[in-house]
């Protein structure tokens, strides 16, 4: 029996990747975001910020990470398998700039199907810049309207996770899906 996979996505600096954890310190198969190491792979390479240089290149990068990522996924042996961020992600920031895309990135998308599909919305409290993170607060309300509609697009109805502390975010996480 395939797990069931379960897609927590939202803008830059939400908050989901601190609740993933919360929901792994639980015991929960989790798998991680990759977008920072592909970005940290090409700093290596010597490319600063690569999706802002070459966003094709990085976007290639990142749609070969995330379907290898689902196939783990699908080979986990448990019931449920949480995923930051999914495929569909990556054609909403493309979306989100003037360059064009090959059909390979919608077919993966709907080749790969998650289960549930949960949203963080921008929250300006919390929202803050890194190396890795370069979006200000009103393009991370820019991203999370690229990614609901994208989403849905694909036929996803993505759970809104409301504002609260992390045990509340990840107790409305595990309650929507009947986890206790």
């Amino acid at each position: 029996m395939k797990p069931k996979k379960i897609v927590l996505t939202g803008g830059p600096s939400t908050g989901k990747t601190t609740v993933i954890e919360q929901i792994k310190a639980m015991g929960f198969s989790c798998l991680h975001e990759i977008s920072r190491d592909v970005t940290l792979e090409a700093r290596n390479e010597g490319i600063s910020q690569l999706f802002l240089t070459q966003p094709l290149l990085f976007s290639d990068r990142l749609l070969a990470g995330r379907i290898e990522q689902f196939k783990t996924a699908e080979g986990i042996e448990r019931e449920q398998v949480f995923l930051d961020r999914g495929i569909p992600d990556i054609v909403a920031y493309l979306q989100g700039t003037d360059i064009a895309y090959g059909e390979n990135y919608t077919k993966a998308c709907t080749d790969n199907c998650y289960d549930v599909v949960f949203i963080f919305p921008p929250w300006k409290e919390i929202h803050a810049n890194d190396n890795e993170r370069y979006e200000d607060f009103d393009e991370a309300k820019r991203i999370h309207q690229l990614l609901d509609k994208t989403y849905k697009k694909f036929g996803y109805t993505p759970l809104i996770v409301p504002q609260g502390t992390v045990l509340e975010r990840t107790n409305f996480i595990l309650k929507s899906l009947n986890i206790s």
